[in-house]
């Protein structure tokens, strides 16, 4: 007869043990629609640990039916005193159960008994069918069913770290029998489940009574033996709570279930319910233990390649609307090859990696044609990489990847695969799973990649509805329409232009800073008395610490820490140190900005043609890449001449370049409607002397110092970022108790910015998420987190997003309203760059005038605030000679 083996698991147990093993990361693990998962991976883990050790023939997981059972009839107060269970974990139990189901494990629970109960009758039964059987728990109340055939395994450590219990290792750790830790229970109390148990006696003294009495039944049978006064006076007062603790410390093994041994077969994985629950959950992990191809489980899908005979059929049928995609290998589509097309039109699939085909009059008309509707993935990069083949993208309506993005700016993947499963769609792959990664990353045969951009079209269509559906519920259709997608393609034309690097420029500068940084390097070796690699974070300590003996601040795992802010609190004192600083900022300057802005100069045009990430930030904020022209430094004199490498593109051209002044205060002042802080606006005052004066009690503007105005500069933009006394402290070198003082000050000040505060932080705890002016939204799953930190972190991002987003808003309406202004006035003048608040543009040196009147302008009324917007603008030479 072959061998039966039975596993019983306690669901209830596990699952809380699974929520609690990866409490630190409950807001990590959520799936598309919001839902934690962090139990059901931690569940999931144990289970295959389990599987695979014990290799059952059965298995059953048993639930808790309520709280309401035999045992709290007995006693009101059993287990009365645990925490509310957290929302968190308690939408994850019926999870639990349908990943039981999908992998073919059986649930089961019992109206008045707890799980315990069932697992006890069921292993007894088993015991007595000849069943091998491992019970699973994190409960060591069920170390008592132990016995010749059941092992009862402890998970200790999270819920993969076990520890396994059978008769021999009960007695060997314990010195009783399995049997008798009902009646140490009984004893001892159980502060879980909260009975007392005897008063004075502990797991030691509880364990002593066992093994010399047995039993609780012979121990009072026997107390004139008991040689302690105390501990008898307090046996003989609780021999009734003895009594009763040992009842509800036994589990019942008579429990009148209704299921059988012969219906706990197990079935193993369904794999086609596992494939798609894992899949619900965003389980990539398990999906790839599979070994699961997404494409497997996907429908078939038809398409043809284009040929001179579908192409007639084309030209012969001109749509209303087409959806497109464009192959590009690799990120930047600036440069990188074209691998292919695909385009729907009406039910009709088309492929073709014969680029060339584009240029065909047949598709080319249809791409040009702005009566023909157009649906994409990534608007921008598609708009870009026709243009580099002379054709002109019209009328693009849906951008799948620009409505994902705006639905929810954390999901900012720009893989059409992941991004469809976000949404549910799960009939295409990413190109990942395609292409493969890194080093293995390679274009697919011909067959794969045509279905791979087929399926990418029928994602695109089959999204379109509901992402406009979603948008339109949450009223940011408004936001697709007029702002997001119209920008597109004002920065694909930014993009293109590009702006002028001089290579000369940036060689002169890197043979003066190389000079310079052998210079610091020689004073540093020679402070140090020996040669060392300055870049090495363990040779600089080593050389600073225990060579020069210079005050150890800080260490870390590996050694003395060289961070920034530790060599900054030594270099008044230390010359070296403040060598090293000079050292580093030299040597950053030169490798990442002059010598990566000459690799990034395209050699036809001498130009930089960098890409505007704008589905990146979680704010709305523009970022930049290839290279990142918003990062140049400002804060050093080497930094800053970096920018006299840009310049016009013509002769008698000069750059020009406005910016928002104080735009986040001024939109802080605006959404507050604090009165003082708007009428300081509104009369021109310097915000930062303006607060100064409030401060510190001065009697006007002209009484602040410098240093106060300073410190008073530094509590505004804080309070734009929900800043500390503790942050503020560190960021103005005052004590941390005048910050808060400066904070209660600034709030007494400035009411209604502290309301806002209030008011922003609880929208967020009951909605979810914070908007900006435009309804651009960000969601904060961390904002009701049991965890301090990621809590007070989300208030603080709840209070500065709507103001850096609105901000964002605003500069991305200007740039719209400016592209479209210098069409109207029939200017040479081309936008190139967009910075952080500032656009920066070249322009005939006869234009200079016009746009000094024009861009402040359109600019100052892009959106409507309750104060002024105000514009500064400069131009010159080049970007660095700008005044």
């Amino acid at each position: 007869m072959a061998e039966k083996r039975l596993l019983l698991i306690d669901g209830n147990s596990i699952t809380y043990k699974a929520f609690y093993a990866l409490i630190k990361q409950v807001e990590r693990f959520t799936n598309n629609k919001g839902v934690h998962t962090s139990a059901i991976y931690g569940f999931n883990n144990m289970l295959d640990i389990m599987l695979d050790k014990v290799n059952p023939t059965h298995a059953l997981v048993a639930f808790d039916a309520g709280k309401t059972t035999f045992r709290t009839k007995m006693y009101s107060g059993y287990k009365s005193g645990r925490h509310k269970t957290p929302d968190e974990l308690l939408e994850q139990f019926k999870y639990v159960k349908q990943m039981l189901d999908a992998r073919g494990i059986k649930t089961y629970e019992l109206d008045n008994y707890e799980a315990d109960d069932i697992i006890g009758t069921l292993s007894k039964k088993a015991d007595e069918a000849g069943f091998e059987t491992t019970v699973v728990t994190g409960d060591n109340d069920l170390t008592q069913l132990c016995s010749d055939k059941t092992t009862v395994s402890i998970s200790n450590r999270g819920v993969s770290g076990v520890t396994h219990y059978d008769t021999d290792y009960v007695k060997k750790t314990m010195g009783i029998k399995p049997s008798q830790i009902i009646d140490w229970k009984a004893l001892k109390g159980d502060s879980s489940d909260n009975y007392p148990g005897v008063q004075g006696v502990g797991d030691k003294t509880s364990l002593k009574l066992i093994k010399q009495f047995d039993s609780v039944e012979n121990l009072y049978n026997h107390l004139d033996e008991i040689s302690g006064k105390k501990l008898k006076e307090h046996l003989i007062d609780d021999k009734e709570e003895a009594f009763l603790d040992k009842k509800l410390a036994r589990i019942d093994r008579d429990a009148p279930i209704e299921i059988e041994l012969d219906n706990l077969n197990y079935l193993g994985d369904d794999r086609d319910k596992l494939v798609n629950f894992y899949r619900e959950m965003n389980f990539r992990k398990f999906l790839s233990q599979m070994d699961f191809d997404e494409s497997e489980s996907m429908k078939k899908i038809k398409y043809s390649e284009i040929n001179n005979d579908n192409l007639k059929v084309i030209s012969d049928n001109v749509p209303s609307e087409v959806t497109f995609y464009l192959g590009i290998d690799g990120e930047n589509y600036h440069i990188d090859p074209f691998i292919g097309f695909a385009i729907k039109i009406d039910e009709n699939i088309y492929v073709s990696d014969n680029i060339d085909i584009l240029n065909r009059p047949e598709i080319k008309g249809i791409l040009e044609n702005d009566k023909i509707t157009k649906n994409l993935f990534d608007a921008k990069r598609t708009y870009v990489g026709l243009n580099r083949l002379g054709i002109s993208l019209r009328n693009v309506r849906f951008d799948l990847l620009l409505a994902s993005y705006l639905l929810n700016t954390s999901d900012n993947s720009n893989d059409l695969g992941k991004v469809a499963n976000e949404h549910d769609y799960f009939e295409v792959q990413s190109d990942d799973d395609v292409y493969g990664k890194g080093a293995k990353r390679k274009i697919p045969s011909e067959d794969k990649l045509f279905e791979h951009f087929a399926r990418k079209l029928m994602a695109i269509n089959s999204l379109k509805d509901k992402l406009f559906s979603e948008l339109k519920d949450n009223n940011q259709l408004d936001l697709y329409n007029n702002v997001e997608l119209p920008l597109t393609f004002v920065l694909s034309r930014m993009e293109i232009a590009g702006i002028v690097v001089d290579s000369d420029v940036l060689k002169e500068m890197s043979s003066k800073l190389t000079e310079r940084l052998n210079e610091i390097q020689q004073k540093i070796y020679n402070e140090a008395g020996t040669e060392f690699n300055i870049a090495s974070p363990k040779q600089l300590g080593e050389i600073l610490f225990e060579k020069l003996h210079l005050p150890i601040l800080k260490k870390t795992k590996t050694g003395y820490s060289t961070a920034v802010d530790v060599l900054e609190k030594l270099a008044p004192d230390y010359p070296i140190v403040q060598a090293v600083l000079d050292y580093r900022q030299i040597a950053k300057i030169l490798s990442t900005y002059v010598e990566g802005l000459l690799k990034d100069i395209h050699l036809n045009d001498h130009k930089v043609h960098t890409r505007y990430l704008q589905t990146l930030t979680q704010t709305g904020r523009l970022s930049s890449v290839d290279p990142n022209l918003q990062n140049i430094p400002v804060r050093t004199e080497e930094g800053r001449k970096i920018r006299q490498a840009f310049v016009p593109s013509h002769k008698d051209w000069e750059i020009f370049s406005s910016d928002y002044s104080q735009i986040e205060l001024r939109v802080l002042a605006s959404i507050s409607n604090d009165k003082n802080m708007q009428d300081e606006f509104i009369h021109n005052d310097d915000i930062h002397a303006s607060t100064a004066r409030r401060i510190f009690g001065l009697s006007n503007n002209s009484e602040v110092t410098p240093e106060l105005r300073r410190q008073a500069k530094a509590v505004n933009f804080g309070i734009v970022y929900g800043i500390s006394d503790f942050g503020l402290a560190r960021n103005t070198g005052i004590s941390r108790s005048d910050a808060k003082k400066f904070i209660e000050k600034y709030f007494n000040e400035y009411p209604d910015v502290k309301n806002y505060m209030d008011n922003i932080v609880q929208k967020a705890k009951d909605n979810g998420y914070v908007e900006t002016i435009l309804n651009r939204r960000r969601y904060l799953p961390d904002i009701n987190s049991r965890n301090f930190h990621q809590r007070s972190f989300a208030a603080r991002t709840a209070m500065n997003s709507p103001i850096q987003g609105s901000a964002a808003d605003i500069i991305k309406i200007a740039m719209l309203k400016m592209e479209k202004a210098l069409k109207d006035n029939h200017l040479k003048a081309k936008m190139l760059l967009q910075v952080h608040d500032e656009l920066i543009f070249e322009a005939p040196k006869e234009e200079i005038a016009i746009l000094s009147k024009l861009v402040p302008k359109v600019m100052d009324s892009a959106v409507k605030l309750q104060v002024p917007l105000n514009v500064k603008s400069h131009y010159g030479s080049n970007w660095y000679n700008i005044k």
